[in-house]
């Protein structure tokens, strides 16, 4: 068996309060869209996924990507969204087997008067601490961090 790599001290530093920030940060997200629009984060999220879009229409399974969720949790999210009348679920009309998640009308504007306050909250939580360098730096960071090997 090979030896275990155990993270150096700088590591374990680094490490910890990456946690930190991947708990506090997402969590006090939630707060701030249940409070004030009476959305989840992955709702938001997947309804200003699909307001980017033409149509604001994308199949459940590219959705799905973009959010960074599993079928099976956006499928929750979107019941619960369909529930609301902010999203639709419809077949494709080429491919009967594909589903597409659609924003209506009323998930739009929902989107449209949430975004402001989430954008505020975003820039308190992270980019009123960073300094410019500091937003370019976190960009190559994360960019790393996503970075897939080919598969």
């Amino acid at each position: 068996m090979d030896k275990p790599r155990w993270l150096t001290p700088e590591q374990q530093a680094a490490w910890r309060r990456l946690v930190e920030v991947l708990v506090k940060v997402p969590a006090a997200l939630e707060t701030q869209l249940q409070r004030d629009a009476g959305l989840t984060h992955m709702g938001y999220l997947v309804m200003m996924t699909l307001s980017e879009h033409p149509e604001r229409r994308l199949p459940m399974s590219h959705l799905a990507k973009r959010a960074c969720a599993s079928l099976s949790r956006l499928s929750h999210v979107v019941a619960r969204l369909e529930e609301k009348g902010w999203i639709r679920r419809e077949r494709d009309r080429g491919d009967g087997r594909v589903q597409i998640a659609a924003l209506t009308d009323e998930g739009y504007a929902k989107v449209v008067s949430t975004a402001p306050g989430h954008a505020e909250a975003v820039q308190q939580l992270i980019f009123d601490r960073l300094t410019p360098a500091q937003v370019r730096q976190l960009g190559k960071l994360t960019e790393a961090l996503l970075d897939q090997p080919p598969e």
